[in-house]
């Protein structure tokens, strides 16, 4: 039995777990699954029903078809590492979107949802992305109307996506990472959506992992040091988990509908 949270006549999500918090964080702050669960039952309508599959620790892919939508993490792993999981994810991500659930990517989520759809990701030649960032915001679809110029948002990532499908939409850049937010298919009712930076992090937790990422080596010192700095101010992750959940509940309505 996979771990859920929210339970009952709720939306389901399913939660394609492909990284894990690190050593010695989880006790206190939870692993990923619980975070989204946070972030998307957090606003207002009714809530979801979340249950992680952690794929990165062996556990195997469901059908599309056993969650109303899907929902894939960030991980240490990279999308082009020979991990047997990770081409299985691609795979099961085109087959999802063909039984029309509806997928948000966060990080690695972002990226492999780019590659499995037909774009690119690789270890960025400009290097880490770290602390609280703000990205432009550059088209407003309809699930995020009320978008403003731009979003803060606690960033850490060394990949990004370098190229994407031919049906993607930007929807928010920064200078330090171009397609920071895509969506797939129509721009008001898209297959999937997906962003770079972490809406899922809260601010205690971000600090925590900058810390001990940069005690343990992991991170240029100048680079982390000035990510522990920018942590506290104000980020959009209330914003972000609206979304998100206004986009899967309006494409699982669609899909009943249909």
């Amino acid at each position: 039995m996979m771990p859920m949270y929210h339970q009952g006549d709720a939306m389901k999500i399913g939660v394609i777990q492909t990284g894990n918090v690190r050593a010695g964080l989880s006790a206190q702050f939870g692993e990923y699954p619980a975070m989204f669960d946070a972030l998307l039952n957090g606003g207002e309508g009714p809530g979801f029903h979340v249950e992680a599959y952690p794929v990165v620790d062996g556990a195997a892919l469901p059908s599309p078809a056993a969650a109303d939508g899907w929902l894939i993490t960030g991980s240490r792993h990279g999308v082009y590492d020979d991990l047997p999981w990770i081409a299985e994810t691609k795979a099961f991500l085109r087959a999802a979107r063909a039984a029309k659930r509806p997928i948000v990517g966060v990080c690695f989520g972002h990226q492999i949802l780019a590659e499995a759809f037909g774009g690119s990701a690789i270890k960025h030649p400009g290097g880490w992305r770290l602390g609280v960032e703000t990205y432009r915001v550059v088209n407003r679809p309809a699930w995020m109307a009320d978008a403003p110029e731009a979003l803060r948002l606690h960033s850490l990532h060394q990949d990004q996506v370098v190229a994407i499908p031919a049906d993607a939409q930007v929807w928010a850049t920064s200078p330090g990472c171009a397609y920071a937010g895509l969506s797939y298919g129509d721009p008001d009712a898209p297959d999937a959506v997906s962003i770079q930076p972490h809406p899922e992090y809260a601010i205690p937790f971000a600090r925590a992992l900058y810390d001990h990422l940069l005690a343990q080596g992991r991170l240029p010192a100048d680079l982390g040091a000035a990510a522990l700095e920018s942590v506290g101010q104000q980020v959009d992750n209330a914003r972000l988990g609206r979304w998100f959940a206004d986009y899967l509940r309006g494409k699982a309505a669609s899909r009943a509908a249909a």
